[in-house]
């Protein structure tokens, strides 16, 4: 963890609680609503190591005793939340954690600072217990709620606390960051990239994920050759495709930005702004077999599957189906 700067992209953010530290208005919670990997665990970590650095220069200074203990995660007034249901954070994980511990003064620092990650998983009964303390929290407390659903949350609770959204990071830095921190090719940033959609914890995973490049490679191979596949190749394809059943999305989001290139080659005839330009040779091929309407056959089945998936249609029957779309597009 480091300080503000490193928090890539979110500059509204980052400005809201920089300045709400430099000029002493501190608002005793509030809610980090994005998506799952975006990175609300790391800018809730460097706020509340800023709000307990000993330097009180508005930012963490990274150096002194209690920034040690924060980048350490063994800072006393720094709680964060547990809960023993994987699914849930009851009434009595608020009630230990929190409201019946925030009437003790801070140990160290001048706050006492309460992350509650997976917000969206508190109940309602875990939820009002929280309420109680958002009215009439003590000068010290300041609670962050982290979410990817802000509303999972009461309008009790919303109107209690200040609500920070998380925005999509340009693909330019995400590609950026992924060059030159992670030394991630060209190439393969530009997939990251594509796939994470401005979420720059998800283009990390990716980048580093073997499983990823693996889902890629089987999705390209079968893309390259489904043009002459036999009707039992189809099915032993599906077969494959079972092994990344929990990844699916994954793999259908492959599919989808492939013909996006067969579209944009299509239209323009430009390799430069290709995600898989490595493969002109095929994206060319299938340029010339797929008229547009064709093509924009297929991105409608990759959406339809994804549909029948999202509604426990049998998985095999709704793979063959897409195949066969794909194959006669």
């Amino acid at each position: 963890m480091a300080g503000f700067t490193e928090i890539i992209g979110q500059e509204q953010l980052k400005e809201q609680l920089q300045n709400g530290i430099r000029m002493g208005k501190v608002s005793h919670a509030y809610i980090i609503n994005g998506e799952k990997h975006a990175g609300k665990e790391f800018i809730a970590g460097i706020f509340a190591m800023a709000l307990q650095c000993e330097k009180e220069e508005g930012k963490p200074c990274q150096e002194c005793h209690s920034c040690r203990q924060a980048l350490s995660h063994n800072h006393p007034d720094i709680i964060r939340v547990t809960h023993e249901k994987p699914n849930t954070i009851g009434v009595e994980d608020i009630r230990r954690q929190i409201t019946g511990d925030m009437g003790i003064r801070p140990y160290t620092g001048p706050y006492k600072i309460y992350i509650i990650g997976e917000g969206e998983k508190m109940t309602i009964q875990a939820q009002n217990a929280l309420l109680k303390t958002l009215e009439e929290p003590p000068a010290y407390g300041v609670i962050l709620i982290l979410t990817d659903n802000v509303n999972a949350m009461l309008p009790t609770i919303l109107s209690r606390c200040v609500v920070l959204h998380m925005k999509p990071v340009e693909d330019k830095l995400v590609k950026q960051y992924l060059m030159e921190s992670m030394e991630i090719p060209d190439y393969k940033a530009d997939i990251c990239v594509a796939f994470a959609r401005g979420n720059i914890g998800k283009a990390k995973l990716l980048a580093a994920s073997e499983e990823f490049d693996n889902i890629r490679e089987d999705a390209m191979m079968l893309m390259k050759y489904i043009g002459e596949m036999e009707m039992h190749e189809i099915i032993a394809a599906v077969k494959k495709i079972n092994e990344y059943k929990l990844e699916i999305s994954d793999y259908l989001d492959i599919i989808a930005i492939w013909y996006r290139d067969v579209l944009l080659f299509k239209a323009t005839n430009d390799v430069n702004h290709l995600i898989f330009k490595d493969e002109i040779q095929y994206i060319k091929k299938a340029a010339g077999k797929s008229d547009y309407a064709g093509i924009e056959n297929i991105l409608k089945g990759l959406e339809k599957a994804k549909s029948r998936l999202a509604a426990n249609v049998n998985f095999d029957l709704t793979m063959e189906l897409l195949l066969l779309t794909i194959q006669e597009n």
